[in-house]
């Protein structure tokens, strides 16, 4: 038997500014969980945060790789708990994130995949108020009928036409969501992939409408990096064009791109 029902399993890398906010949200957590940090740049810096916050450091061995070290920081959660949200160094989870998670759960044991509403920050924690994720909302509506979320076309409805899950806000059951999680090679539509996978296999989507978490945009960011070399446009492309043909995909990709804006603006500023 698992000791614990939750982990936060930290995929930190290099030395992010932001790494003691997260280890501090999840430390003021109402309930609390199992919290680990997984690396695979161990550094003075994620030593001296483990020490502070009491949490242990797991250290993969290898290159840093988004999958590699996603798969490695899920794989460690999973043989804590039954239950693991990957937590990005960058963002915050608001004091009933775990709370919230663990009545869902009981309410619905095959649940495979966890996700809520979020809100979105910048550098310095302020709100930044935008429309993406008003869109995302509304791919997510179908999901807010929890009876009937354990249906295939119930949840690639908050898919089919974008990502309407939010990443970081995302727990995932073990029991549904066997190791490795990410078993495709995309830079950036990673976890989009994965969850269109997820959502053909047994287990149910329990999405909360309700803001538990909070998503940071800042120049340092992966999705920055991935805007500027383009891969964003061209994974996002490819996903769409497995899905709908290429009118549909053009269309889409047209309306999507406008989620970029976030970042853009933030680039300028």
């Amino acid at each position: 038997m698992k000791k614990y029902k939750h982990c936060f399993a930290v995929a930190a890398y290099g030395e992010s500014r932001y790494l003691p906010y997260l280890l501090n949200s999840l430390k003021a957590q109402s309930v609390e969980s199992k919290v680990i940090i997984c690396t695979s740049t161990p550094n003075k810096f994620i030593t001296a945060c483990s020490a502070k916050f009491g949490y242990p450091v797991y250290v993969r061995n290898g290159k840093h790789g988004l999958k590699d070290d996603w798969n490695f920081a899920y794989e460690e959660g999973s043989k804590l708990a039954p239950l693991v949200t990957i937590a990005h160094q960058d963002d915050l989870y608001f004091p009933d994130y775990t709370k919230a998670l663990l009545n869902a759960y009981s309410r619905f044991p095959d649940m495979s995949v966890f996700c809520c509403h979020y809100d979105t920050i910048d550098g310095e924690g302020n709100t930044i108020n935008g429309s993406s994720e008003k869109v995302k909302q509304f791919l997510r509506l179908r999901l807010r009928n929890h009876e009937r979320a354990d249906r295939t076309e119930v949840k690639m409805s908050a898919l089919k036409y974008g990502n309407g899950i939010g990443c970081p806000t995302c727990t995932y059951n073990v029991n549904y969501c066997p190791v490795p999680l990410f078993r495709n090679d995309y830079k950036f539509v990673i976890d989009w992939a994965t969850l269109i996978r997820l959502a053909g296999e047994p287990g149910r989507f329990i999405c909360l409408e309700k803001s538990l978490m909070a998503y940071r945009v800042h120049e340092g960011a992966e999705t920055m990096r991935n805007i500027e070399n383009n891969n964003r446009e061209k994974e996002e492309e490819e996903i769409f064009g497995q899905m709908h043909p290429a009118p549909v995909k053009g269309l889409l990709m047209h309306f999507y791109k406008k989620a970029y804006g976030a970042y853009e603006n933030k680039k300028s500023n």
